[in-house]
């Protein structure tokens, strides 16, 4: 059986990390226009580099949860499970998880300036702006920034077209592209939402289970039925 996972911030909320979107998250804090649009890296951009140091370091203190490690079961387990993330963090590699869609970046990862699939691996936490990329571009976090394009988008279209199982994690699916990857998926593939929340389920709904539970609790409850083959 071939399965997607589709998580979002969500699941790293509860490994401590900070939403972006959530009433106390980064967006109250900061300015959308300040950190994460290439025209504030044009204009300021060690103000981008410092608020991703910021990040990095909170990513570096915190560990994978029962739901990243369930989701890294299940793929090892059930190796044609895919798993495509909105998140920047690396919780789901270090829970044991291959190959995972990054569809807005990866902090632990620079970029250069001007190719936005050109990365280098970042050693700790801090960034020095003016380090520049082999391509002689300066590095810049690899972070998709509101107005780009979203690269690995395709390639997470392509997998959710082959899905006969969808497993959404902590997403209100209000965020896109990202969130339009449920239009991609075939008219009969069953998805499971596991969100606290009222995500906007739009014509999705009826094919949605909404498993109403923090990632933490629905995701291994969930994967323990499938590898039982209770679903």
């Amino acid at each position: 059986m071939n399965i997607v996972v589709f998580t979002g911030a969500g699941i790293s909320a509860e490994s401590g990390l900070s939403t972006f979107r959530d009433s106390d998250g980064l967006w109250e804090k900061y300015s959308v226009e300040e950190i994460c649009t290439h025209e504030a890296w044009e204009r300021n951009p060690q103000l981008c580099v410092d608020f991703y140091n910021a990040r990095r370091r909170d990513v570096l203190k915190a560990q994978p949860n029962a739901a990243h490690i369930a989701i890294a079961r299940l793929q090892q387990a059930l190796p044609d499970t895919h798993i495509i993330t909105q998140n920047i963090d690396d919780l789901h590699e270090r829970a044991g998880a291959k190959e995972v869609v990054h569809l807005h970046g990866e902090i632990k990862l620079l970029r250069s300036s001007i190719n936005e699939t050109a990365t280098v691996p970042l050693q700790g936490w801090e960034q020095h702006y003016g380090d520049r990329h082999p391509d002689g571009s300066l590095l810049r976090p690899y972070i998709v920034f509101f107005g780009e394009g979203v690269p690995y988008f395709p390639l997470a279209c392509d997998l959710a077209s082959q899905a006969d199982m969808m497993i959404v994690v902590g997403t209100s699916l209000n965020v896109y592209p990202a969130a339009s990857l449920l239009q991609y998926t075939k008219e009969n593939t069953p998805i499971y939402l596991i969100d606290p929340g009222t995500p906007a389920m739009g014509p999705y709904s009826k094919r949605i289970t909404h498993i109403q539970q923090k990632a933490t609790e629905g995701v291994p409850a969930l994967i323990d039925k499938i590898l039982n083959s209770q679903l």
